[in-house]
């Protein structure tokens, strides 16, 4: 390690000790059905959003914490897996995991890693640099991370408990927590869209982006990508620069969005209020956004551009598809496209009951659609079935009663969008979205507790001062 990171985590230490008040301990781990202490917070992902979640934690005293990831690490997240874009498009100006603690910014990691003068003339974040530093903030700050532990069903316990069971090396296990927050990126509440249109098609011919593509094997092949998003220019220009003979991206708009609504966001009073509307102002805000769609940024277009075997078809929707030998013939309003592979960047279908760790209670999951009914012309039957959550990211109830468990697990992932905005995934948000999140957890955990409270200041009875009242003379008593 080099002088100047030596010296970083040493200004870390000191920026954490001088803003530790209050430094009291005030949770009491309760005993599990197993006879050991129970976790007073689960943290499922130790990406990005894990490790702020948990830093956040540790700063609010509550140190009785886990995070699990089924990635080995230093994978976590997509950014050495299925991100395949060469920097972050975020501005490396802003902040998030660091929790506004300046010796633990990006910057001040750069900065120490490859000097200051680098940092002047860095344009974007590697994504490679990125993930790096998420391992070294996570080591510096010293999260408790359990990395390949896959969480596989949360049902409830004793006592008010939530039980995790996980799958790791060594086989199966049951965790036993107070809360659990599923901090489970893109894909926690459902999966990677493939348009109805392609289900029939053999799983050899078609992938989603975020799977893990042979693009060496796409050399010479004709690939159509569907979608006209960000990750799909990504997956695009990857296959042109593996080699593809052709790359077609289908759009289903007439016209491609150019217009990145997170960067209009971007803005503490959104960022920190939005969940604070009633639902008619945020449904009217997040579908607005939503309807958008992610846009992209000029290098990302132009790394497909450059390519003469790249086509960009727009007012291209599938309609229908087939298979031709081999090949695989996609139909659209425009006219038929041949393609040997398809990969789909269509996006996230919200689907709860798909994702096994959920099973216990996923039909019981209050979506959108169960709790605000908008106006005809602001409908979007996508959006309603978006989780519909509490104030601290907590599921509620479809049916009140039937899983009242579940107010103790709180979701921090892509799909709390339409509660609270910009949050969970993203970068830019982390700042705001994240101690809202702590703040809603250490709150749970204190009203929970309030009776031992209540006790423990009942029975305080530690002096402050000694009061010595001098005798006094016989003459002044006189």
């Amino acid at each position: 390690m080099s002088e100047a990171l030596i010296q970083l985590e040493a200004d870390v230490r000191a920026d954490l000790a001088r803003i530790a008040h209050p430094g009291a301990a005030w949770l009491e781990p309760k005993i599990g059905p197993d006879g050991n202490p129970a976790l007073d917070v689960l943290i499922i992902g130790a990406g990005q959003s894990g490790i702020a979640i948990g830093f956040g934690l540790m700063r609010s005293r509550v140190s009785n914490i886990l995070l699990i990831d089924k990635a080995e690490e230093g994978k976590e997240g997509p950014w050495l897996t299925y991100a395949r874009m060469p920097t972050l498009r975020s501005p490396k100006d802003y902040t998030g995991p660091d929790l506004d603690i300046p010796s633990l910014t990006y910057q001040s990691w750069h900065e120490a890693r490859f000097g200051e003068e680098s940092w002047q003339t860095l344009d974007l974040i590697p994504r490679a640099h990125w993930a790096e530093y998420l391992l070294w903030l996570r080591r510096t700050i010293g999260l408790p991370v359990c990395n390949g532990c896959e969480l596989l069903e949360i049902a409830p316990a004793a006592d008010g408990l939530l039980a995790a069971r996980v799958k790791h090396a060594e086989g199966t296990e049951t965790l036993y927590a107070r809360k659990i927050v599923l901090a489970t990126g893109q894909e926690g509440m459902g999966g990677w869209m493939i348009p109805e249109q392609l289900a029939h098609l053999p799983a050899s011919s078609v992938a989603t982006v975020a799977d893990d593509i042979d693009f060496e094997g796409l050399r010479g092949k004709r690939v159509a990508v569907i979608g006209a998003g960000a990750s799909a220019f990504d997956n695009a220009a990857t296959a042109l620069e593996a080699g593809a003979a052709e790359v077609h991206l289908l759009c289903r708009r007439t016209q491609i969005q150019v217009i990145q609504p997170y960067r209009w966001l971007t803005f503490r009073g959104f960022l920190r209020h939005l969940s604070d509307l009633d639902d008619a102002w945020r449904w009217r805000f997040m579908r607005k956004v939503l309807d958008m769609r992610e846009g992209f940024p000029q290098p990302t277009y132009d790394r497909c551009a450059r390519h003469a075997n790249f086509t960009l078809h727009e007012g291209a929707p599938i309609e229908a598809a087939r298979e031709i030998g081999k090949a695989i013939e996609l139909q659209t309003p425009r006219g038929a496209i041949n393609a040997d592979f398809v990969i789909c960047g269509a996006g996230i279908e919200m689907d709860f009951a798909s994702r096994g760790e959920l099973s216990r209670f996923a039909g019981n999951i209050a979506t959108w659609a169960d709790r605000y009914r908008p106006p005809e012309g602001e409908r979007n039957e996508r959006l309603g079935r978006f989780p519909y959550l509490a104030d601290d990211y907590a599921f509620t109830e479809r049916v009140p009663g039937k899983t009242p468990w579940i107010s103790d697990i709180h979701l921090f992932a892509i799909a709390s969008t339409m509660s609270f905005g910009a949050s969970g995934s993203s970068i830019n948000a982390m700042t705001t979205a994240v101690p809202k999140l702590v703040n809603g957890l250490t709150r749970g955990l204190f009203r929970a507790d309030v009776e031992r409270h209540w006790a423990s200041l009942s029975a305080y009875d530690v002096p402050q001062a000694v009061v010595a009242r001098p005798a006094r003379k016989m003459e002044e008593q006189r």
